[in-house]
């Protein structure tokens, strides 16, 4: 009798430890899947940041070309982008996973190995315009694995952690770039870029993928729509996004010429490395936040502080000023752009992540290029003083726009 109600004892012990074991296995978030997908991430933007920096100087001084064809490098590069965007979420849910992650990182890898042979303008462009495609096939693939990696109870911090790794590359790439195109040759550059590509692909070609539920009403559809390609659940957070890039896109194409106009042209790369810091730092922070409290609290926040950082910024007159308003603004970016991600892809049906992601980041495309024309007409109309406080008013907008989304959502 004994021996059997401690058999019965053990057993039932063990089943609770093996139970317990399995939720807490379900709900770690750095497993090597996910650890693997955030890597792979990270070096395809430290090769996009790096290419972005040392691009101009390549055309300008190895290829003997003018200023205007350096920005044409860009901007093919943001037309293969912003075409194939909306393809990577619709591949993502409508095919296995793994075969579409492994098509674009391939892609992607090739073409960096392809920069080793640009010696024309001609190709260099060709070459940007596929690297684009690549680049937003593959980071919206691996966007998408993070959110399908991260368990459902921290899919915030996730996606979170996985901006971290963005913002690095975004330090680190362009001081990459400039050191190897000055100090070496462009053939060490393009080979370096070859080797991020090669580790992305490596990082990114994990063996097990969850399945994916596929909806049968998707399943029997024939007719093509605009559905197939953009996410309506994640649109309105969507649309947040691109106006955040919007405003995003006056530090990106008009920080240095501001800086120069102050007469602190040398602060410019110390603003971008206080920002980048600052959202490393606090993003742990902001994760344990969105999970704890929800993602009004955290957007909100993140919206008071980014406006205080656009309109301090509007009146700088110092480098110690500039260098706050740095990681004022790095703080509230930091805040808003993964917590509008998580809710466009908590948004949609589950196996609509992908074209959830891919409509999210599509739109900070288009937000970034739309906003790098209209705030320079803004500019060379008033000066960057105004321009910084009229991006002051679309932060306070996107409040106004994100509040009548929830009260919608409430009724």
């Amino acid at each position: 009798m004994v021996v059997g109600y401690r058999l019965y004892y053990y057993l039932s012990l063990g089943a609770f430890v093996m139970q317990r074991s399995i939720v807490l296995k379900e709900q770690t978030l750095w497993n090597i899947s996910y650890i693997r997908m955030c890597l792979s991430s990270f070096f395809q933007y430290l090769t996009h940041y790096t290419l972005i920096a040392a691009l101009p100087v390549f055309i300008v001084q190895i290829l003997m070309l003018h200023e205007s064809q350096a920005s044409l490098a860009l901007t093919f590069f943001q037309i293969g982008a912003v075409l194939f965007r909306p393809f990577a979420g619709k591949w993502m849910d409508d095919f296995e996973k793994k075969k579409v992650l492994f098509a674009s990182l391939v892609l992607f890898c090739v073409v960096c190995f392809m920069y080793l042979g640009v010696q024309t303008i001609f190709f260099l462009l060709i070459l940007r315009f596929f690297h684009g495609a690549g680049f937003s096939i593959g980071t919206t693939a691996t966007a998408t694995m993070v959110a399908v990696f991260s368990p459902i109870s921290r899919i915030g911090e996730g996606v979170g952690y996985l901006a971290v790794f963005t913002s690095i590359a975004m330090v680190i790439g362009p001081f990459i770039g400039l050191k190897l195109i000055t100090d070496y040759s462009s053939t060490f550059l393009f080979g370096v870029c070859a080797l991020f590509g090669l580790l992305s692909f490596l990082c990114g070609n994990v063996q097990s993928i969850p399945q994916q539920k596929v909806d049968s009403q998707t399943e029997n559809k024939e007719a093509i729509s605009w559905k197939d390609f953009l996410e309506p659940h994640a649109l309105p957070i969507a649309f947040c996004g691109g106006l955040l890039a919007f405003v995003y896109s006056s530090l990106l194409g008009f920080l240095p010429l501001y800086a120069q106009k102050l007469g602190m042209m040398g602060m410019a790369s110390y603003f971008f490395a206080v920002y980048a810091l600052v959202i490393i730092l606090s993003r742990p922070l902001i994760g344990k936040l969105f999970n704890r409290m929800g993602a009004s609290i955290v957007i909100y926040v993140s919206i008071l502080v980014y406006l205080a950082g656009m309109v301090g910024l509007s009146r700088v007159n110092s480098p110690i000023e500039f260098l706050i308003a740095g990681a004022v603004i790095g703080f509230g970016f930091g805040g808003l752009n993964p917590s509008f991600q998580t809710l466009a892809v908590l948004a949609a049906p589950t196996h609509k992540s992908g074209l959830a992601t891919s409509t999210y980041f599509l739109f900070m495309d288009i937000g970034v290029g739309v906003g790098s024309f209209v705030l320079g007409v803004v500019a060379d109309f008033t000066n960057y003083r105004i321009m910084y406080l009229f991006c002051s008013i679309l932060v306070a907008f996107i409040a106004l726009l994100f509040y009548a989304l929830t009260q919608r959502n409430k009724k």
